[in-house]
């Protein structure tokens, strides 16, 4: 996908992955729409000089916010539609309200599904367009602690999958990139910790932000970041119960940081 010139529209440009990406979408001569719900965060964007940007502020987790999305990029003759925009979700289920549930589920899966098909009619129309939906290793690997989480990464990948072969016969590209652990302030101090504890890497936003810009340069599709995640989510593709066994042993650990997550 040539990056120079692109008309993006890029959700959850506030939080540190999407500030992130914004900077190396401009840096290659992207012209970007950037969306968040904190108009004071938006404001505070540092972007590289001569960046040619426009800021727009809306709650995705609305149907308001979703149609004054689709008005602003419709005008903004958008060709590429990165969904970042999410939320973290650690905690044991039953321990979860279904407030946060349905936060999860909605700000994670429904509101990117329900973005792209009101910008579909847009995207259809340009020379070339994408759909960029950013998900999350836990999608293909499902973890404990992480349950609905996990349900709605998992059905971002099948969407992206299912849309990418629905639109095979159009101009639109599909892509699908799950990042592992992001150093961000999307993590809570209980993540920050479960991670030490279990030893998970995690990546610097700017690390992840220029692994996505490489991939819409070249022909992958669909990609898990980072090494052994991606093994792991293949292991679990192929063979869920090596996984399942993989997790219990963590589980203590697990549900020991899960109880602190306040």
């Amino acid at each position: 996908m040539q990056l120079t010139g692109a008309r993006i529209v890029l959700t959850g440009a506030t939080g540190g992955l999407g500030e992130a990406l914004a900077r190396a979408l401009a840096k290659k001569g992207a012209v970007l729409l950037l969306t968040g719900r904190d108009p004071d965060k938006l404001a505070r964007l540092q972007m590289p000089a001569g960046s040619d940007y426009r800021l727009l502020q809306a709650d995705l987790g609305t149907s308001v916010g979703i149609d004054e999305i689709v008005a602003a990029a419709q005008q903004f003759e958008a060709d590429m539609l990165i969904n970042n925009a999410g939320v973290g979700g650690f905690g044991l289920l039953d321990e979860q309200d279904g407030k946060e549930i349905e936060r999860i589920l909605r700000t994670n899966l429904e509101a990117p599904i329900q973005l792209t098909r009101s910008l579909l009619p847009q995207l259809r129309m340009r020379p070339a367009a994408a759909v960029v939906n950013i998900g999350s290793a836990f999608g293909s690997i499902p973890f404990a602690g992480f349950a609905a989480y996990s349900a709605a990464k998992a059905g971002l990948r099948g969407f992206s999958q299912a849309l990418r072969r629905e639109l095979a016969d159009s101009r639109v590209e599909v892509f699908h990139i799950a990042p592992r652990a992001i150093d961000t302030p999307l993590n809570s101090p209980a993540v920050n910790a479960l991670n030490q504890a279990l030893g998970n890497a995690s990546d610097s936003p700017e690390k992840v932000a220029a692994a996505i810009v490489d991939l819409l340069a070249c022909c992958a599709r669909e990609r898990v970041l980072g090494f052994p995640e991606r093994l792991f989510a293949w292991l679990n593709g192929l063979a869920p119960a090596l996984v399942d066994g993989g997790v219990k042993g963590k589980l203590a650990v697990i549900k020991r940081h899960a109880a602190k997550k306040i």
